[in-house]
């Protein structure tokens, strides 16, 4: 309806009487409301691109002056109709883009913000901004620094239908500063505030169930008292063919005052279950009845072999515990275990067995450290399926095994955990003897997902003097994941309203449970916060500056975090202090062997991507679409590449070599064929083996955002 009145406000200014006539149709129809939630669509939503070059015909905002405080005469939008770079300083010619305005103007080009409403074709790529590799050859994490609804349309081209799991927190609505609607803040007194919150929510939660496998996956939504009902409502009619069940879940025991009300210590979190999903039996039902065991008491801890987080963890502490182990370079198994090298000797005069290279137990700076076991006790534990292999680098001479310590083989002699099978790298898979695993309950009663003492003291180990408002609990959002994704080894998770990165953190951390290679892909803007935005300004700083974007969420907060979670450092270079607690209990300081790649969404010109002059920015997304595995292709100037798990044909003249080196790389999934022909297209991919999906470009990519430019307007 909002969208019906700007059209004819508009409208009156050719044609008075019809606008009128139109009007009171619109009326009589409103009046005769359709059963169901009901609210206003507020098309379009305009997003502001601070780091887009302005060219000719863009929409744009004229920013206020420094130290100005932005007014409502700033969100007017007009139309780039020329720009003259004749003087100094670039200057552009404006109109005002309603019709209804004949008003003009000139700007200075550095002045002006691009913007971009959500029914306008987009373009993106995306620019790494850093990487963390610490995981050997597991998949990278990837965190995206944009708005979100962009953002979902690009993983529409990487991920359609192959989610797993996407967990969100979006904003709670409460009518403080909490989110944005069209570059405002949606206040309490907004009439509109609650229409505005679920147009906003509609708009996502369309795209992410175009994302979601829709045989088995689960969309998981925490949400607060203030819109629990309509999101309720808005879940059962975006995803009629789910099962949808809503948990509540204590975060805060210590209670949230609310004025004149119960004090509240709880949550709801909304689970929509497609296919066949449902939550796994667990060794707990969540509500901590006496009758259940404790989280966890039916599982085993895979511990890490390199001994660390001590004071006698090098190799010169202990030199029988240094010694090689032998792994396939045909396949990355393990093949044998070596005899430990005299102290004095160096570990380049080791010669592995044919086929096979050498790896040690190195630390991530690359010193000698130690194996926890002896070489036979390792062998006889490999041959039990209760230690394995979990990666190698060949380049680095470094690896990571897991194994089971003294308790938990004495679990297993004695009866109390049985073996069920084996997992896909070798080890064991345990249940309780006794079978105790219970179906989880819709109360939620765990200490561990106390949200001030495990996610907000938690987030200050990481990233400490920082502040971030009401991160939520590492272990409930863990918790909650694993429900879904425990048996999912190589699940992909999305998290749009990312925030501090808690679901990247959560993701790792089941990795290290299980030896895992799940991968999220984490995205979040880089808002600065309200209180500080009067601060930066009063410096003369606005947004697109770098000392201003310096301070945004993700650049200051989820960046930080992850990287930190990894590498068991804070971002001044100290470990970070205190341990891991519940389910897996190790020192934070460790860190996690994991890989994360950080990238900002970027806004390209359609006619220069697909004349190839944009490779490098789109180059990401092919990565991204093949796995996110080793190797991205940035440079295709010889015409052709192939990675590990992907390879780009941009010249037809390379086909013969370029077809050699897919058919000699088991691991390839995926091929991107540049061309404007289909029949040479087809020719290509006739010749590809079967495993294989070819992708042309930039066919591809052009049609995927041109179709997703029309949601916008729904």
């Amino acid at each position: 309806m909002s969208r019906i009145s700007d059209l004819l406000r508009q409208l009156r200014a050719t044609d008075e009487a019809l606008a009128a006539d139109l009007e009171r149709e619109v009326a009589a129809l409103a009046d005769r409301r359709a059963f169901g939630l009901n609210f206003e669509r507020h098309v379009p939503e305009v997003v502001e691109l601070p780091g887009r070059k302005v060219r000719k015909g863009d929409k744009v905002r004229v920013l206020p002056l420094r130290c100005e405080v932005p007014t409502k005469a700033h969100e007017k939008l007009w139309q780039v109709v020329k720009i003259d770079r004749a003087s100094g300083t670039p200057t552009a010619s404006l109109e005002a883009l309603d019709r209804s305005d004949a008003s003009k103007t000139t700007a200075a080009v550095d002045g002006l913000v691009v913007v971009a409403e959500f029914r306008d074709p987009i373009y993106p790529g995306l620019v790494s901004t850093g990487k963390v590799e610490r995981g050997g050859n597991k998949p990278f994490h990837t965190v995206i620094n944009a708005e979100n609804y962009h953002a979902l349309q690009v993983l529409l081209f990487t991920h359609r239908s192959k989610v797993d799991a996407i967990y969100i927190d979006p904003p709670y609505n409460t009518g403080a500063k909490d989110w944005k609607y069209n570059n405002d803040y949606v206040e309490g007194d907004d009439l509109y505030r609650h229409s505005k919150w679920l147009a906003f929510m509609e708009r996502r939660l369309l795209l992410a169930k175009e994302l979601l496998n829709p045989y088995d996956s689960v969309l998981i939504v925490t949400i607060d008292e203030k819109e629990y009902l309509r999101l309720g409502l808005l879940l059962e009619q975006v995803f009629p063919e789910a099962k949808v069940q809503m948990v509540t879940s204590s975060i805060k025991p210590s209670g949230s005052q609310r004025s004149g009300e119960f004090s509240r210590v709880e949550e709801y979190i909304f689970f929509v279950m497609l296919g066949t999903s449902g939550p796994s039996s667990h060794a707990t039902d969540m509500l901590r009845d006496g009758a259940i065991p404790e989280p966890q008491a039916a599982m085993v801890t895979w511990h890490g072999l390199r001994r660390r987080g001590s004071t006698d963890w090098r190799r010169s502490h202990r030199p029988n515990g240094f010694y090689p182990l032998h792994v396939s370079e045909l396949d990355g198994t393990l093949v044998s275990v070596g005899e430990p090298l005299p102290p004095d000797a160096h570990r380049s005069a080791h010669h592995p067995p044919n086929g096979t290279f050498a790896v040690w137990p190195l630390d991530p700076r690359g010193e000698e450290g130690r194996w926890q076991v002896s070489p036979d006790r390792l062998r006889e534990q490999l041959a039990a399926g209760t230690a394995a292999l979990r990666s190698a680098n060949r380049d680095t001479g470094s690896g990571s095994v897991v194994y089971l310590k003294g308790g938990d083989l004495s679990r297993i002699a004695s009866g109390e955990l049985k073996v069920v099978g084996l997992e896909p790298d070798g080890r064991v898979r345990v249940t309780g003897a006794n079978s105790n695993s219970r179906r989880p309950k819709t109360m939620w009663l765990m200490d561990s997902h106390d949200a001030s003492a495990h996610g907000t003291a938690l987030l200050t180990r990481f990233v400490p003097d920082r502040r971030f408002p009401f991160p939520k609990s590492l272990y409930a959002v863990e918790d909650s994941l694993r429900f879904f994704v425990g048996e999912k080894p190589e699940a992909v998770i999305i998290d749009y309203f990312s925030g501090s990165g808690t679901t990247t953190h959560a993701v790792m951390r089941l990795n290290k449970q299980d030896g895992g290679r799940r991968r999220s892909i984490c995205i979040t803007n880089n808002e600065v916060a309200a209180a500080e935005q009067r601060s930066l300004r009063g410096g003369g700083l606005r947004p697109g500056d770098p000392k201003w974007e310096q301070r945004g969420i993700c650049e200051y907060i989820t960046k930080p975090r992850i990287q930190a979670a990894i590498t068991g450092r804070t971002p001044d270079g100290q470990p970070i202090k205190g341990d891991y607690k519940f389910t897996d209990e190790f020192p934070m300081a460790d860190g996690l062997e994991e890989n994360v790649g950080f990238f900002t969404l970027t806004y390209e010109a359609p006619l220069r991507v697909a004349s190839n002059r944009e490779f490098a920015r789109i180059a990401p997304l092919l990565w991204l679409r093949a796995g996110s595995c080793g190797r991205q292709i940035d440079d295709i100037s010889k015409g052709w590449d192939v990675a590990d798990t992907y390879g780009v044909l941009a010249e037809l003249d390379h086909t013969e070599d370029f077809l050699k080196a897919v058919a000699e790389n088991d691991d390839a999934r995926i091929v991107y064929i540049v061309t404007d022909e289909d029949r040479l297209f087809e020719s290509v991919s006739q010749e590809l083996p079967d495993q294989v999906e070819p992708v042309r470009l930039y066919e591809a990519y052009l049609r995927n955002f041109e179709i997703e430019s029309g949601r916008g307007a729904l």
